[in-house]
């Protein structure tokens, strides 16, 4: 915890507020087109930024990853609750040449530089894979306000790239975003429990750091949801204050996307804002 004025204050006692974002979502004025409807939508979608070639790589590094003797009962392995089917890898760029590789091939850092007006860092990489009938869902959430209470990321400045290496369909769980949510900071209740990450990474309904249905429910009538579908080898980029969330993948098609996050390198992390201990690295590098 700090002391001082906290603009993105979350976790409280009391009722949580919806407030005003305080800083920009592009940073500099939008030069473009897709820029510009990056910081009016709090996301923006290109394809065809990796090769197919790259695609098949990258599957194989999957299936390499999972099996690795050396990784048995690494952290860094996420499953779904309850089953043995993985929900994450996370440091996936660290443990596999092939997917830092691919995320180079992308374009993303370049993107990524683009919107926070900086040179940047990978805050955070991870696999996220939903295997056919048995993916969970990720409930709706802000990524910037776990960051920011869990991390110490001091202000939104951050960006997510989520890169496809299956098709992202309607009905296997795809990317779900209320575009123009980025432009508020949702206050979230409750006090972070120690190690809450051991527990909110494998749940598909968590207590802490969410919105209430009610929240979400304004949101919506507010802003709707646009469902993020797209083929191999397309990009999605967004704001790490937008509210997103995926549903379960319940059909036989498997989703896997590559996830990286980009931080400025001007919002380093300090020490947690709503929790009283640090993450590990994976969750949260420190530059």
């Amino acid at each position: 915890m700090r002391a001082g004025i906290d603009q993105y204050a979350t976790r409280v006692e009391g009722e949580p507020e919806i407030r005003d974002r305080m800083d920009p979502c592009v940073w500099g004025l939008p030069s473009t087109p897709e820029l510009e409807g990056f910081a009016e939508r709090g996301y923006l979608q290109r394809y065809g930024v990796i090769s197919s070639a790259t695609v098949e790589a990258c599957l194989a590094e999957i299936e390499r990853v999972q099996e690795d003797p050396r990784l048995e009962g690494d952290e860094r392995i996420i499953r779904e609750e309850h089953k043995t089917a993985v929900r994450s890898i996370f440091d996936i760029d660290l443990l596999s040449t092939v997917v830092r590789e691919a995320i180079s091939e992308s374009g993303a850092e370049e993107l990524a530089r683009e919107i926070l007006g900086s040179e940047v860092y990978v805050h955070q990489s991870r696999l996220n894979y939903k295997p056919g009938f048995q993916g969970g869902a990720f409930y709706w959430h802000s990524d910037f306000e776990t960051w920011h209470a869990e991390d110490g990321m001091p202000i939104p400045r951050a960006v997510s790239a989520s890169i496809a290496l299956t098709r992202n369909e309607a009905y296997n769980g795809p990317l779900m975003i209320i575009p123009g949510s980025q432009r508020l900071f949702v206050q979230c209740a409750g006090k972070t429990p120690v190690n809450y990450h051991r527990r909110s990474l494998v749940t598909t309904t968590p207590q802490i750091g969410v919105p209430s249905q009610d929240v979400v429910t304004e949101l919506w009538n507010s802003f709707g949801i646009d469902m993020l579908t797209g083929p191999v080898g397309s990009m999605t980029m967004f704001d790490s204050n937008v509210m997103h969330a995926s549903g379960g993948n319940i059909t036989p098609i498997p989703r896997a996307n590559i996830f990286v996050v980009f931080n400025s390198v001007e919002n380093r992390l300090g020490q947690p804002f709503a929790a009283g201990a640090t993450r590990p690295p994976y969750l949260a590098r420190r530059g």
